[in-house]
């Protein structure tokens, strides 16, 4: 299942995050890296996903 979060993550990264932890303070801040620059939420997406 992480396999699917991760390709989410690269393409959605707000959704990989909502999926691994809901709606929280990685979700929000997610959004606002992705905001800031699409590079830097897929980052830090993927460091959600694969730390949990």
């Amino acid at each position: 299942m992480d396999v699917i979060r991760i390709l989410i993550a690269i393409l959605l990264p707000p959704v990989g995050v909502f999926l691994q932890v809901g709606i929280g303070l990685h979700f929000w801040l997610n959004i606002l890296l992705t905001l800031c620059g699409y590079v830097p939420g897929v980052i830090h997406a993927i460091w959600v996903i694969v730390k949990k």
